[in-house]
């Protein structure tokens, strides 16, 4: 044996010497049966890249000599290099015989024949066009020469990690420290080559350094939660945007066990990082580098997950819409203006990875997981919100703040909602104020609200006609504070009258007796009467009347299915949506679908020419494509027949009204951040409200006035008897006092319930200023006498009583 090779791990004063596979000695490749003994040689000499074989070595030779020594030298060398990691975990290609052995391992390759290779490239080529399908990117953005597994396999054995998979000597000595501190230098180093490296190829190898370190960090991530992580996450969003939509797709097809415990890791650190800080969030360095990374993140669960093909997008309804010339000549409305938010500026990472977060359908983690509830408790939205304007006004300052409203998947519904809410009240004022200024220099009289005056009796009448004459004259007005007026009747609306009225119209227009809307019995939901008498201007009307909702903070008591939120925000509804619409036509068509084996003609009889009922119960039908009834269905052509059964039901039916409904929905939410902060399920849970119905979060958050205490034995009475009320008792109580039964989004405790005395005990009946949520309770003497005069009132308070 050589002097060279006598080396031992004593001899620390030497530099690693590079001794890859490939840099054997002559006398070494003469010897290959011992391949073992010289790699394990090899080790002990140095080297200049990780992979499974040379870290298998690491670990016998340091099991070997009873000491680690050897392990932390080289492991901080080559972790703090970024030429050592980019040259580690190497994958080659796949080839067919790579594929055979895979599939056949014990096949003899000698009677591998050209047919067989044929065969084994068709199905390489398969696997590579379906794992991007439906998302129309080139499959080269998903690849990775990153040898995946065999580093997951060598990060367990080299921190010692149970693994069934491998039978490999495990380390016992204890390395996450000195690969934490080499992690923390190399994350430095690459920050650094990102703020002047503009070479493609060079970024390349800094993505595949990324996969390999986060692959390394996320095997234990409380191990490099404070150190490694967080400077590494300083250094990914130092990455173009094209690398960063890389690193996304890379994680989505090659890293998804890393994606929840990353998630994680990032969860933590941002919660660490809000609970003591004494700054904005939005002015922490650390927290806006995690969020960044997050963002990267958010969208690889998306990709890993299942996603809507671009093909249902709808990029631009309003001005593809414009030429609706029955529409134009019943309203007179203009559409040229209108510029839906969720599509008028699309996130540049969005555009890069080729999806928006409303293609997804079903994500690998739940999208849920992206909240951070501490972040969004202790955000200040007014400053965020501030932040925000600002970018847009000054597109090109570069000194612009870090805006939370612009990553709102880590924001809970509730503090996006408060976003919401400050957009609107600014543009009310603004439409205040341009008002007031107008009408003072032409001289005319100030109209700074809109204003509706209607009768009870004519609720919907009066209020379309009302809408229809302010979008004929000028649709501007939508955007100013709404102000509800019930005729012969006294009384300010600061609220609570806005929200009589909106559950009155609801309660009134979603009847099926009215025509506009039928209830599906199996879902309990409302979807659109295709065959209604009404004209698209009504529907158009409708669909501001829900806008106003949003618009002015109002939670409504409608019950659409999900597809309808998915189509206000751009998606066409598609064969899953029937899942929620239409359950048990799913399912037969989802039979259908997985029947591989029977004679569709035989078995089914199923033309492409459907029958349905209309409200009145005549049978229709509709051929779904030319000649339709002439062709069957088969197994060749039964996706199709799914695909345009599903389309027509969803979107061809009620296209003309729904249409008009979208039409008047954007024209009051078209300038707001709707579609940038919420999804479909967020902006059913905006419309709709919370189902957590918990009183007990309100018995918490309930404030006391006029003498009262929460410790006052009426008030102790009143709460006993409230916990001990019927669902449907306790949703009276709610609308008594706050003018709705709905929960506000983020639960009752967001209420801000205040119960005031109003006077000794009598026999006076409970009110309340629905507009403030105060309850007036007379201070009773018994607590049967409460709760008789109570249930009294909250049975028979609507149109009286509330104030």
């Amino acid at each position: 044996m050589s002097s060279e090779s006598q080396k031992t791990d004593d001899d620390s004063s030497s530099e690693p010497m590079a001794c890859t596979k490939g840099d054997e000695s002559p006398s070494q490749s003469s010897s290959h049966t011992n391949s073992s003994q010289e790699s394990h040689r090899d080790t002990r000499e140095g080297c200049t890249h990780l992979d499974e074989e040379v870290i298998e070595g690491l670990v016998v030779s340091c099991i070997e000599k009873n000491s680690p020594l050897l392990l932390i030298r080289s492991l901080g060398a080559i972790f703090s290099s970024t030429d050592a990691v980019a040259a580690s975990f190497r994958a080659r290609a796949v080839t067919p015989i790579d594929l055979l052995l895979r599939k056949a391992p014990q096949k003899d390759l000698r009677q591998l024949t050209k047919e067989d290779l044929r065969s084994l490239e068709g199905d390489l080529d398969k696997d590579e066009d379906s794992s991007c399908a439906g998302k129309e990117t080139p499959p080269e953005i998903h690849e990775t020469d990153v040898d995946v597994v065999g580093l997951r396999r060598s990060v367990k054995q080299l921190f010692g990690l149970d693994d069934p998979e491998a039978n490999k000597p495990r380390n016992t000595f204890p390395v996450f420290e000195p690969v934490n501190n080499a992690l923390q230098t190399l994350a430095t180093s690459l920050k650094m080559d990102l703020e002047v490296t503009t070479q493609r190829d060079a970024i390349e190898d800094i993505i595949r350094i990324f996969v390999i370190v986060f692959e390394v960090m996320c095997i234990s991530p409380t191990e490099f939660l404070e150190g490694a992580l967080t400077r590494m996450a300083s250094a990914v969003v130092s990455l173009p945007t094209w690398a960063q939509a890389r690193l996304a797709w890379i994680w989505a097809r090659n890293c998804t066990p890393i994606l929840r415990p990353l998630l994680e890791s990032l969860q933590q650190i941002i919660t660490l990082q809000v609970i003591p800080t004494m700054i904005p969030v939005q002015d922490n360095e650390v927290i806006v580098n995690a969020t960044k990374l997050m963002k990267i993140l958010y969208y690889a669960d998306i990709l890993a997950g299942e996603v809507d093909p671009v093909q249902l997008r709808e990029e631009d309804v309003a001005s593809a819409e414009a030429g609706d010339e029955d529409l134009e000549a019943t309203a007179r409305w203009s559409f040229d203006d209108v510029k839906f938010a969720a599509t008028a500026k699309a996130d540049a990472l969005a555009q890069e990875v080729g999806v928006q977060p409303v293609d997804a359908r079903r994500p690998f983690l739940p999208l849920a997981e992206f909240y951070n509830e501490s972040l969004s408790d202790t955000i200040e939205m007014d400053y965020d919100y501030l932040n925000y304007k600002n970018m847009h006004m000054d597109e090109k300052n570069m000194n612009k703040k870090f805006c939370f409203m612009l990553y709102s998947f880590i924001l809970t519904p509730a503090t996006k909602t408060l976003a919401l809410y400050y957009d609107s009240r600014i543009r009310m004022y603004s439409e205040r104020r341009i008002n007031l200024f107008t009408t003072h220099l032409s001289g005319q009289t100030p109209n700074p609200y809109l204003k509706l005056k209607v009768r009870r009796e004519h609720l919907i009448d009066d209020a379309l006609i009302e809408l229809e004459m302010i979008t004929m004259e000028n649709p501007k007005d939508l955007k100013k504070q709404l102000v509800v007026e019930f005729m012969g009747e006294q009384g300010i609306d600061e609220g609570g009258v806005s929200k009589e009225f909106f559950q009155l119209i609801v309660e009134q227009i979603f009847n099926p007796d009215y025509g506009m809307f039928i209830n599906q019995d199996d879902t309990n939901t409302m979807w659109f009467n295709s065959t209604s008498f009404e004209n698209e201007a009504q529907f158009t009307l409708i669909g501001i009347v829900l806008g106003l909702a949003i618009y002015n903070n109002i939670i409504l008591a409608v019950n659409f299915p999900m597809v309808v939120y998915r189509k206000l925000l751009g998606i066409r509804g598609s064969f899953p949506d029937l899942e929620d619409w239409n359950p048990k036509l799913f399912r037969s068509l989802k039979v259908m679908l997985e029947d591989d084996e029977s004679d569709m003609e035989a078995v089914y009889m199923q033309t492409f020419e459907i029958n349905y009922q209309d409200v009145f119960g005549n049978v229709l039908r509709h051929e779904l494509k030319a000649n339709g009834r002439d062709i069957s269905v088969t197994q060749e052509n039964k996706r199709e027949f799914v695909d345009l059964y599903s389309d027509y039901l969803l979107n061809g039916a009620i296209e003309r009204q729904f249409s008009a409904f979208r039409k008047g929905f954007r024209m009051v939410t078209d300038e707001s951040p709707l579609g940038l902060l919420f999804r479909p399920e967020e902006v059913e849970l905006l419309v709709c409200g919370s189902k957590e119905f918990d009183f007990e979060e309100l018995q918490a958050s309930t404030d006391y006035d006029a003498g009262y205490t929460a410790e006052s034995p009426v008030i102790r009475n009143f709460w006993e008897i409230v916990h001990a009320l019927p669902v449907e008792a306790q949703r009276q109580l709610l609308e008594f006092t706050t003018g709705s039964d709905r929960v506000p989004v983020g639960g009752l405790s967001r209420l801000k319930m205040v119960i005031a005395r109003n006077g000794p005990d009598s026999d006076r009946l409970p009110t309340s200023h629905t507009c403030f949520n105060v309850l007036l309770l007379p201070e009773y003497a018994s607590k049967e006498k409460l709760k008789l005069l109570l249930l009294k009132a909250i049975s028979y308070c609507k149109g009286f009583g509330m104030l």
